[in-house]
């Protein structure tokens, strides 16, 4: 982390403009169903509160692809916001137009507002250097805390950074320094646990993971790539016909590099996508026609568990099977248990899985959990994230 963080800047009585990531879920009747975006929000805006800053809010919420659409409306965040911090949240009406402008600059020090949905602007997502320009006439300093967008060059991520001073707040660095030593510096054995749908989606993180792990697990739907690579029948299981090549290299990969490549050895299949399809646990050799996979089996539960037991850094990304389904829960929620019993930094990568956790309640076990899928897979990648590129150096 070599990036000037708000701690390395003199920022005493400034206007200082917060990218945050907002994007948090709500229901049909616009009620907030999980405000941990927030809530990691909130470190960073009570520090700058501390210092007598005039806050500037500002965050995406869905995607309302550059349209002004009332269901998109930060209204709700402003609320939640409000309530979080005991002190109103101004909402502006607009982005970046006379409303947010106006109330910008009547900001006092210790007041907060927050500005429109930035997506409601069509140039965001394009990184207009326009719209750049709006949001840095705004405020003082820029602060980047929103690490779920860091993977984005969009322009209240990086745009705006080419012309205000730009440092990240404490979310960022605290995902960069967890992320970064578990993959720099790993106590060992290091292990990774990879779910999801697709080789093709996480073809770039295993690459870069066996450069580095002492064990690979595979759970998900990717699993399937593997088993039909090896010449076994999936029946309606997900799987990339074109990819089974790459399958194969990466378990050759694997065994050149002397790491630990763990496929699941059962499976539980369903015969159709429903919540109370009928289900059974077959060898992963036997999968049958008609059938799909939705789940790691018992047996593989038992096997990857006691493995994890040896761990002393984990890194998980993607539900090993189709968790918002109950039935097919279970492997996700053994491994999450599992990890959870074990002593060694877990980080949990953002996303479903974090979404997993969660659910099963046992968040507070773990090291870390990412708030940002996409960035942390392509952080985990090695590759470069545009929004902490744009901050100034240390």
């Amino acid at each position: 982390m070599n990036k000037k963080t708000v701690r390395d800047i003199d920022l005493k009585g400034k206007k200082v403009l917060v990218r945050c990531d907002f994007n948090v879920p709500y229901d049909e009747n616009r009620k907030i169903t999980d405000n941990r975006r927030i809530v990691a929000a909130l470190p960073t805006i009570k520090y700058l509160l501390e210092n007598d800053c005039k806050v500037i809010l500002c965050s995406h919420l869905g995607r309302p692809k550059g349209e002004v659409k009332p269901e998109f409306s930060m209204d709700i965040v402003a609320a939640e916001l409000t309530r979080l911090l005991g002190k109103e949240v101004k909402l502006a009406k607009d982005v970046v137009g006379p409303d947010a402008t106006e109330l910008a600059a009547n900001l006092s020090a210790g007041e907060v507002m927050l500005l429109e949905n930035v997506r409601f602007e069509p140039g965001e997502e394009k990184n207009d250097e326009e719209l750049s320009k709006k949001f840095a006439s705004l405020a003082e300093v820029f602060v980047n805390d929103a690490f779920g967008t860091a993977h984005r060059a969009h322009s209240s991520t990086t745009g705006v950074a080419s012309f205000l001073p730009a440092v990240s707040g404490f979310l960022i660095e605290k995902e960069l320094n967890f992320l970064g030593s578990a993959l720099e510096n790993p106590e060992r054995p290091f292990m990774a646990i990879l779910g999801g749908r697709k080789v093709s989606d996480k073809i770039g993180v295993i690459d870069a993971l066996l450069e580095k792990v002492d064990v690979l697990m595979i759970g998900g739907a990717m699993a399937y790539t593997f088993f039909k690579s090896m010449g076994y029948e999936v029946g309606n299981s997900i799987c990339e016909l074109d990819k089974l090549d790459l399958a194969r290299e990466v378990m050759e990969k694997a065994k050149n590099k002397g790491v630990k490549f763990m496929l699941p050895v059962d499976t539980k299949v369903g015969k159709e996508f429903d919540p109370n399809t009928e289900s059974k646990t077959v060898k992963y050799t036997e999968i049958p026609d008609g059938w799909e996979g939705y789940d790691i089996g018992q047996e593989t539960i038992e096997l990857y568990s006691k493995e994890l037991q040896n761990a002393k850094t984990v890194i998980w990304n993607g539900p090993v099977g189709l968790f918002e389904f109950d039935q097919f829960a279970i492997g996700t929620n053994s491994i999450a248990r599992a990890l959870a019993d074990i002593d060694a930094v877990k980080i949990i990568g953002g996303g479903d899985s974090a979404a997993a956790v969660e659910k099963a309640g046992l968040a507070e076990k773990f090291t870390h959990i990412s708030t940002g899928g996409g960035a942390s897979l392509e952080f985990l990648e090695g590759k470069k994230l545009p929004g902490i590129e744009a901050l100034q150096d240390k």
